[in-house]
């Protein structure tokens, strides 16, 4: 009998875990004709509000507007002029991408070998008279020290520059006494369906424990209006989450803790198994939306998984300061070698909520047998 391939990620299996609850839901809303703008917008931009303990929550269309609402926001409540933004290169392109929307230009700040998130000494390195903002990305699952790093910061005199959170990857873990995304400035938030919290579409949302950024933010979201039709700020968009998509998530929230537990347990399950020729990364606090391997030969390491029949990927194969279609990139003063080297060794193992046992031993014992 031929074994079934083991999937990277598979949404379909939590849609036939919570098939009855999202079924519902999707119903109402659709026979209610209120698809836009609506109860379940509200309703869900509260309980996230709640969960993630801040008192602002402004559902968006998607992660990447969020990043660039958030900047946006920064810029005009605080006031600022400055034009840098320091931020990681190994993290896919998406706070980048936001910051050359907004007109800020990267600075890229160098990674910790073992949890491979924003290194501290390096982002402080980095500051300087033109830093706008710092992004913390809470990368795979594991938290910035965001309070470290603030501290950091004040200690070198930046207290006036502000932290923007990205948790696209990190829905509930913690950050030292907190959730990510209550720990900083203001923060954004992924629902690509494939998120520790994900929906059945893009879908994206923005927090803050800061009143003037969250009126801003609920201005600039929908065309700068500060009355119906009247545009009182510049840079404003139209970026909304749907109606569905607030519903779907409203209805998977009460279940993300038990999610983000079945993930986590996945990956200490690989690094318990694996070779010595295999390292797993994982941060001290950490939801494991993706389980990353490090090993010296990558390409050999995903052959030999495909000929076990698992799936697997690179997140992310190529750094920020390397992409061929931006500027000359700027660089904290020590460069970015330790992201260089991981960007050559890592590789994505199947992480997700509805995996069987099963594939996960097969998976175990395929980091078990493995040597270089």
């Amino acid at each position: 009998m031929t074994t079934a391939r083991i999937p990277l990620n598979d949404t379909a299996r939590l849609f036939a875990r919570h098939a009855d609850e999202i079924g519902r839901v999707m119903g109402e809303i659709a026979a209610s004709g209120y698809w836009l703008n609506g109860p379940h917008t509200r309703r869900f931009a509260q309980e996230f509000a709640a969960y993630v303990g801040v008192p602002h929550c402004i559902p968006v269309a998607n992660g990447t507007d969020a990043l660039e609402i958030a900047m946006r926001a920064l810029l005009q409540v605080r006031g600022i002029e400055r034009r840098e933004v320091v931020t990681v290169a190994n993290a896919g392109g998406y706070s980048a991408t936001a910051a050359q929307h907004v007109g800020l230009v990267p600075v890229f700040a160098d990674v910790d070998p073992a949890t491979l998130l924003i290194d501290i000494a390096s982002a402080v390195a980095a500051l300087g008279a033109d830093t706008a903002l710092v992004v913390a990305t809470h990368l795979y699952g594991g938290a910035v020290d965001v309070g470290a790093l603030r501290a950091a910061m004040n200690a070198r005199g930046f207290a006036h520059v502000p932290i923007l959170e990205d948790c696209a990857q990190a829905h509930g873990v913690r950050c030292g006494q907190v959730l990510a995304g209550a720990a900083g400035d203001i923060a954004t938030f992924s629902f690509y369906p494939t998120k520790n919290l994900g929906a059945m579409g893009d879908a994206g949302a923005i927090v803050t424990a800061d009143a003037a950024l969250a009126e801003t933010v609920t201005r600039l979201h929908q065309y700068g209006w500060t009355a119906k039709y009247r545009i009182g700020l510049a840079g404003g968009r139209n970026s909304r989450m749907d109606e569905l998509q607030a519903g779907i998530l409203s209805t998977l929230l009460p279940h993300l803790d038990a999610m983000n537990a079945r993930r986590v347990a996945i990956l200490d399950a690989y690094v318990g198994a694996a070779s010595a020729d295999v390292a797993l990364v994982r941060a001290p606090q950490t939801v494991a939306h993706l389980a990353i391997a490090m090993v010296e030969a990558p390409d050999r390491f995903r052959a030999f998984l495909d000929a076990r029949g698992i799936a697997s990927d690179v997140h992310y194969p190529i750094l920020d300061c390397d992409q061929p279609a931006w500027p000359t990139p700027r660089l904290t003063p020590s460069g970015v070698e330790v992201a260089r080297r991981s960007v050559a060794r890592i590789v994505t193992l199947p992480c997700f909520a509805f995996l069987e046992d099963g594939e996960v031993e097969r998976i175990c014992a395929s980091l078990r047998d493995y040597t270089a």
